[in-house]
């Protein structure tokens, strides 16, 4: 019985010899901690708005223990930022600070900064700095850097438009829950509005939209994310995050100039009304509809002008028309959807409605526009009843699909460069910038685009500059950007 005792006796010993072996803890002052990131940035946060979380590692990578007599915020609680330490949350109401943490020889903590920070009462982003300090028994302090630049918003939560009204501000516009146009009213939206829409808000409207930006400065309509999804993807890259601009039956005379709509479900989606060939529905000029994660624009049996703007990379079709009538005017409409092979196309036109109904396409027309892709073919008409309307005419565009040899069907095609697969890789040679890996596109022309030089002039049509304001001279270019204007 005896010896029976004694292994666990002697067992318990040699552990606690081996813990205290383990557990030596210096005073060295040469002996410090590392830290995965001296800086923590938050980017660019809207005040009063808590942040995302942030995190980062604190290591003790010497031979010996470290014991910290005190992990403090160097500003306490005027700051706004909000620290937990290895589970212990620095209270702000108990000096924003913790007291006596033990990191072994080998081992690490996590820590995790968030922050809401106050208005600043001023137009522009401004700095909000701290320093997270924290103090060795040995004496040493050393600390890591918080900070981010706070922009003071105008916050709107489902705003219902009820009669005509303008908004505008310096400030970004952040919109939870959306905005409404009710049917007897115009919701003018001017430049330098940027508009920040929360997850799942979106305008609806049931009157008119008006949206008046400049070429210098766009009105913006994007998410509310400011953070990165990664280290080198912002959330405002990732597809999906607002919901979009809806046109729903009973609105018209809709207007988007100079306008950057990005990263929502949709773009713009005109729902089906009853079609009338005086009434515009919806004019799109200088505009961009880009990366969302359903169709870009899409209209059933309504009338819509597409005019110098691009509509690119969507999980959708760019540019969806479903009957009635649409002109396409210096335009480029680019399908390099990243994020799913199972896309739609640059630009489909049809004589029937999505939920199968008949809408006679009374005319699409297309000039100078630039439509391509990634597929071999992204340019799709589709006819279901021969008996109804469908009628479309493209000249001077450069257009990614199989080439028409037969020369009944060229009739519609006028002066069109039609590009096969292996002219244009991936939008190589086309386009300045297509980095599907940093999820960034730059649509302007590349010097060796086969589209600089080709577009028919139409001055007396009134269009004389490109998308971004730029002449487009006596040499314009296909699509919706112009190049250095070339010699005739």
């Amino acid at each position: 019985m005896k010896r029976l005792f004694l292994y666990p006796v002697l067992s318990a010993a040699l552990l606690t010899a081996s813990c205290t072996d383990d557990d030596s803890f210096t005073t060295s002052r040469s002996a410090l901690l590392t830290f995965s990131a001296d800086t923590v940035s938050l980017d660019t946060v809207f005040s009063t708005v808590p942040t995302s979380t942030h995190t980062f590692w604190v290591y003790n990578q010497g031979k010996d223990g470290l014991r910290l007599s005190q992990v403090r915020l160097q500003r306490g609680n005027q700051s706004g930022f909000r620290v937990n330490v290895d589970g212990s949350y620095l209270d702000n109401t108990l000096g924003s600070k913790v007291n006596d943490l033990e990191i072994r020889k080998g081992d690490s903590i996590r820590v995790f900064v968030e922050l809401t920070s106050p208005l600043n009462n001023e137009d522009t982003p401004q700095l909000v700095e701290d320093h997270l300090l924290f103090s060795l028994e040995s004496g040493v302090e050393q600390n890591v850097c918080l900070r981010a630049y706070s922009w003071d918003a105008q916050i709107v939560s489902n705003l219902k438009i009820v009669s005509d009204t303008t908004l505008t501000s310096v400030k970004p516009i952040l919109v939870r829950g959306g905005i409404t146009v009710d049917s007897l009213a115009t919701l003018t939206i001017k430049s330098p509005a940027k508009l920040f829409f929360h997850d799942g808000a979106g305008v609806d409207v049931y009157g008119s939209l008006m949206v008046l930006g400049q070429s210098d400065d766009n009105v913006v309509f994007r998410g509310d994310r400011t953070d990165r999804m990664f280290p080198y993807l912002p959330y405002d890259r990732v597809s999906g995050q607002w919901k979009g601009i809806r046109i729903h039956s009973s609105s018209t005379s809709n207007i988007v100039y100079y306008a950057d709509i990005h990263s929502g479900s949709y773009g713009i989606q005109c729902d089906s009304a009853a079609y009338d060939s005086l009434q515009t529905r919806l004019h799109v000029d200088h505009s961009t509809i880009h990366n969302c994660k359903g169709p870009g624009l899409s209209a059933v049996n309504s009338f819509v002008n597409i005019f110098n703007s691009q509509i690119t990379n969507t999980l959708g079709d760019c540019v969806a028309v479903y009957g009635g009538m649409a002109q396409i005017v210096y335009s480029t409409l680019g399908q390099f959807y990243p994020f799913n092979a199972d896309c739609g196309v640059a630009l489909r036109f049809t004589n029937f409605s999505p939920q199968g109904g008949n809408v006679p396409l009374y005319g699409l027309t297309c000039y100078n526009s630039l439509i391509t892709g990634r597929a071999d073919d992204v340019v799709m008409g589709e006819v279901k009843d021969s008996t109804l309307a469908y009628d479309y005419y493209f000249t001077h565009s450069l257009l990614r699909t199989p080439a028409i040899t037969d020369s009944a069907k060229l009739k519609p095609f006028d002066q069109v460069i039609f590009e096969q697969a292996k002219d244009s890789v991936n939008g190589k040679g086309h386009f300045l910038k297509v980095d599907d890996e940093n999820m960034y596109y730059d649509f302007r022309l590349d010097s060796l685009s086969t589209a600089r030089g080709r577009a028919l002039p139409m001055v007396p049509e009134g269009f004389t500059d490109d998308r971004n304001g730029r002449p487009r001279g006596e040499t314009p270019d296909i699509g919706c950007y112009q190049t250095e204007c070339l010699k005739p």
